[in-house]
């Protein structure tokens, strides 16, 4: 291809490194395949280098095994995530209803509806940016707050809710890698005081949502997972810390 002749391999790499990429030489193939010609490979390159997180450069991300959309301005899916899918897809079968909820690119909704086929897969998002992109990569994506963007028929039939929900306390985003607190929306990772003010509404909610045994999967820290199952507890829900994973199941209610 043309963007291949326009700069070699090794210098690429190179000048990658010298930015600060990692894995520089793994990055200069990517951005080498995914240019179309010199020019588009000059500014993915000045794109990089300026700081912009790779994903959001070539356009997508590979998660659980997917090609996934991404967008400028929109929470990247994380690796760690693939856990909090592989927890999900557990018990889930054909038919099933599905939330994704601070969906983001849909990564999540995605990754489980093509780890189960034929369930119900719906996802939301407060920004508008990241609704747009979700649609990109998932059928049924709805603008708005948490639940208040769901389908009121949905409401008491969900059998499971995943939410990557903001969970960095907003004095510690100043630390985060330049590639987050600069490149993507505040209200994708900003928690609060102490990260869980979006979780809690999350965890609040979910009882009225989840059918008779259905489970509210968040993802949280080691710090916060304690509290984050406290919450659940408070709500309800028979919670369970499973690695970085909390767990909530609605526990069927028997007369």
């Amino acid at each position: 291809m043309a963007a291949s002749s326009a700069m070699h391999p090794d210098l690429l790499a190179a000048t990658l490194r010298a930015a600060g990429c990692v894995f520089a030489e793994d990055e200069a193939a990517l951005l080498l395949r995914e240019a179309t010609d010199a020019a588009a490979l000059t500014s993915m390159v000045e794109r990089r280098v300026a700081g912009e997180p790779l994903e959001q450069v070539v356009g997508f991300a590979e998660f659980c095994g997917l090609r996934i959309a991404v967008a400028p301005g929109v929470f990247v899916p994380r690796q760690r995530s693939a856990a909090l899918v592989r927890r999900a897809a557990r018990g889930l079968r054909a038919g099933d209803v599905v939330v994704d909820l601070c969906c983001g690119t849909g990564a999540l909704g995605a990754a489980l509806a093509s780890a189960v086929p034929g369930i119900d897969v719906h996802a939301a998002d407060v920004d508008p940016a990241a609704v747009a992109c979700a649609r990109r990569n998932l059928e049924r994506v709805h603008e708005g707050d948490l639940y208040d963007a769901l389908p009121r028929d949905l409401c008491g039939r969900v059998d499971v809710i995943v939410a990557n929900a903001p969970y960095v306390p907003t004095a510690a985003i100043a630390t985060m890698p330049p590639e987050a607190r600069d490149h993507e929306h505040r209200v994708a990772l900003d928690g609060g005081a102490d990260g869980l003010d979006v979780q809690r509404r999350v965890i609040d909610g979910a009882p009225d949502w989840l059918a008779d045994g259905g489970r509210l999967l968040v993802e949280s820290s080691d710090r916060q997972a304690p509290v984050s199952a406290a919450l659940m507890t408070a709500a309800g829900l028979d919670a369970v810390i499973d690695g970085q994973a909390v767990v909530g199941t609605r526990t069927t209610v028997r007369s």
